[in-house]
């Protein structure tokens, strides 16, 4: 039996909710639209990591949405408009994909504002650059396509969006358009050809929700039952990234086998935010990063709203020593040396392994 689950008027942050949902959606629509393009516009950034106009494209869609609600909210976004501003082709095929992508719901396409010129276009683009958390504002963190390079590769990616007030997550919405879960695991090579993928949400006290996207109004969505809550390590089942160059795999593997826990993962994906995916939604219930460098501190808009996601099933998320990961630092976790995510039963015994280990 599937419980639909609809959020009151009157619940707390109802209304950002609302059109965080709806603008994600509209974004996702923007990025499936380029995924038919044989040539996405890719180049890459000056740390190496690969960007489409997708990228740009979705950062403008959602800060003209969301500013239009709410203009007295800052925003912390990953994209700069310093590329478009250099390269007019460039220019024009995003704004190309910007002022065309629109929902076919014209009541739920009217909440949502767009640019009206290329101009307006990448000075939106450009407050998700100027923006940061602290601890006195109010701020929308964004990823508008988190893992590019699968992405690119028509594999999983995540367009995200949350609401950070005075350093806590109050809401937090990932859409995921090629989410395919018909095995169970959320896999690379397992993808939605046929729909739209599904958006996973969360509002901090109210548990964590998914519903499949589409292209018009928002669709009915579930609640997702609280993660098990295991002791023994034998039951974990870890999330992880066979690729990543900024993990030290080796250490994960050294704390499975001092744990007694299966190695290796279960699951494999590149995209930082779809590894809370995966934990909500995917079978997974653990996820471990031990840095490879110390002065390695992870960007803000690859966690926040996929912590808040975890946390709202059951999870506790905190730093490889166990404090809480605070987002009012700025436009990275920088308090935050690795990351430990666990069902809160045992989430204290994998921190204890750590400090063994290391």
């Amino acid at each position: 039996m599937v419980l639909l689950a609809t959020m009151e008027s009157t619940d707390p942050y109802a209304k950002e909710l609302q059109i965080a949902c709806l603008t994600v959606q509209r974004a996702t629509l923007l990025t499936k639209k380029l995924l038919e393009a044989v040539d996405k516009g890719s180049f890459d950034k000056n740390d190496a990591t690969p960007v489409t106009i997708a990228d740009f494209a979705a950062q403008a869609l959602i800060i003209a949405a969301i500013h239009r609600a709410f203009p007295d909210d800052e925003f912390v976004g990953e994209e700069s408009s310093d590329a478009l501003r250099s390269d007019p082709a460039l220019l024009d095929r995003t704004w190309e994909l910007v002022s065309s992508t629109r929902l076919s719901d014209e009541e739920s396409d009217a909440l949502l504002y767009a640019p009206s010129s290329k101009e307006e276009m990448l000075d939106l683009i450009d407050l998700g650059a100027q923006g940061n958390c602290s601890p006195q504002s109010r701020a929308w963190v964004l990823d508008p396509v988190d893992g590019t390079a699968t992405f690119i590769q028509g594999q999983q990616y995540a367009v995200c969006l949350s609401l950070v007030e005075n350093g806590r997550q109050k809401v937090g919405v990932l859409g995921c358009p090629n989410m395919n879960l018909e095995t169970g695991r959320l896999r690379e090579d397992i993808v939605d050809r046929d729909g739209y993928g599904h958006q996973v949400f969360a509002v901090a006290g109210q548990g964590a929700f998914i519903r499949q996207m589409g292209t018009g109004a928002l669709l009915p969505s579930r609640k997702i039952e609280p993660k098990t809550q295991i002791t023994d390590p034998k039951d974990i089942d870890f999330v992880d990234c066979v690729s990543a160059t900024s993990s030290n795999r080796d250490m994960h593997a050294r704390l499975a086998s001092h744990l007694g826990a299966p190695w290796p993962a279960s699951t494999d994906l590149w995209a930082a935010q779809l590894r809370y995916i995966a934990i909500a939604v995917g079978g997974c219930n653990v996820m471990i990063k031990i840095p490879r460098k110390s002065s390695y501190r992870s960007k803000i808009w690859d966690h926040s709203g996929g912590m808040l996601i975890a946390e709202e099933l059951g999870c506790t998320v905190s730093d490889l020593a166990g404090n809480p990961v605070d987002c009012s630092l700025g436009r990275t976790l920088a308090g935050c040396y690795g990351m430990i995510v666990a069902p809160s039963s045992i989430h204290s015994r994998l921190v204890e392994a750590v400090k063994q280990i290391m």
